[in-house]
């Protein structure tokens, strides 16, 4: 305030000293005039450059104040600018604050999510991703490279994309979705990516359609073999002795046929009772239990079937921990992997040529923990293994290779697994067949 009186002042002598010169004009002619306003332009020469300088001081006084943090900038508290200065301060601290409100809001919310949230450049190099990343890929994305195919497929696509992709994390094999939302920011390009794993729901799914098939198949099946069994064994005790054929072979051949007739529809009644259990398997009954003795249990149900056979059955235990579980369901799941390691050593065992060196026989049962922090208990044996062509199909129900195999034991075998929030997955070994029941 006081610099705009000065300049007032100053401004109001300048104005006086030109009415002077005026007066000088009419007065005493010309030469006293032009003297007297080269004064006044000299005057006013040095008080505009004056006040220049003053200003200049001002402004590099407030700067200097900035940076050195000094909210009063130098000037007066009642200096017009000062005030201004502390409503633009106090709405830039609102702003910043609200910024970073936000920012950490949506940087609690990337690290909760179980979404995989990548954020790229055009490049494909990851400015941020949060934990979900390497719980879901099973480890640290810097690149897009590192994700092989898909990495090529999202660096490639220059619209917003949805795809599913197969992700090999350890031993198992996982199926991804994946949406690339490409989006502007601050004026540079961004790819914006989120994935997760869909297996589970898959599974689920497959799971869902196998009972409803089965609930369908068993129905109208048993609808069929219960009075198709009992026609036959009618038939049979109908059979008079004194009836007489042409030909009496003639008669054995109907007594064999209906027999044939009671007895397989009888085995096939049988089979599905047993398959009925796939869509009838009651929910685990969780219990925290000790997995080594569960092994040990396994073991010496079946230690003298093994020992006949000359075949080796060891336990592995390469750690120990409590697994929430029902053990009756889990036990009768090793029990299955077992008896169909020990069908397939011996068969083995009865088909090898006298001349051929016997490979040794052997199942390996194993409890461990996976790079996955997952705990999982193993069934390894050193038979031929499972053909390639036939892995994908071992876990659909009614499939088998055995010659009188129900196809039943795999897949119910996974289901139980399944209901614990785990899996049954098939490992392939350089020798032998190798099955993993893995706990969530």
């Amino acid at each position: 305030m006081q610099s705009h009186w000065v300049l007032a002042g100053n401004l109001g002598a300048l104005i006086g000293l030109n009415l002077l010169a005026c007066y000088l004009l009419l007065q005493h002619g010309l030469s006293a005039s032009l003297f007297l306003l080269g004064l006044i332009n000299i005057g006013l020469i040095g008080h505009i450059f004056s006040l220049f300088k003053r200003q200049q001081r001002q402004a590099e006084m407030v700067i200097r104040a900035l940076a050195n943090g000094d909210s009063t900038l130098g000037l007066g508290h009642q200096h017009p600018m000062r005030q201004q200065f502390e409503q633009v301060k106090d709405q830039m601290q609102t702003a910043r604050f609200n910024a970073e409100q936000q920012a950490q809001f949506l940087h609690a919310l990337l690290i909760h999510i179980d979404l995989a949230v990548l954020v790229c450049d055009d490049d494909g190099e990851v400015i941020e991703s949060n934990p979900a990343v390497f719980k879901l890929l099973g480890q640290s994305i810097n690149h897009l490279n590192k994700l092989g195919a898909i990495g090529e497929l999202l660096l490639a696509s220059d619209t917003n994309l949805r795809t599913t992709s197969q992700w090999q994390s350890g031993e198992q094999l996982d199926t991804l979705s994946i949406q690339l939302s490409i989006a502007t920011i601050q004026g540079k390009n961004r790819r914006v990516i989120s994935i997760q794993s869909i297996h589970d729901q898959l599974q689920h799914k497959e799971q869902q359609a196998y009972k409803r098939l089965t609930k369908v198949l068993t129905h109208e099946v048993a609808n069929s073999i219960t009075p198709l069994a009992s026609l036959a064994h009618t038939c049979t005790t109908l059979l008079p002795e004194s009836l007489q054929f042409n030909d009496q072979e003639d008669k054995q051949d109907l007594q064999l046929a209906l027999n044939t007739i009671a007895s397989r529809t009888q085995h096939l009644g049988e089979f599905i009772a047993r398959f009925r259990q796939i869509s009838r398997l009651p929910a685990p009954n969780l219990h925290p239990t000790d997995l080594a003795p569960m092994l040990e249990r396994v073991i010496a149900l079946h230690q003298q079937q093994a020992s006949k056979h000359g075949i080796t059955l060891t336990q592995q235990t390469e750690t120990q921990q409590l697994v929430m579980l029902d053990a009756s369901q889990v036990e009768q799941v090793l029990i299955n992997l077992v008896k169909n390691a020990l069908e397939v050593l011996i068969q083995q065992q009865q088909t090898k040529q006298p001349s051929e060196l016997a490979p040794e026989a052997a199942i390996r049962l194993t409890l461990g923990q996976n790079t996955a922090q997952q705990y999982y208990l193993e069934v390894a044996d050193t038979g031929p293994g499972i053909a390639e062509h036939v892995v994908e199909m071992i876990f659909v129900p009614f499939f088998t290779t055995k010659q009188h195999g129900s196809g039943i034991g795999l897949s119910l075998s996974r289901q139980i697994m399944l209901n614990h929030g785990g899996d049954l997955i098939y490992l392939a070994k350089e020798q032998g067949a190798c099955f993993r029941c893995v706990f969530g």
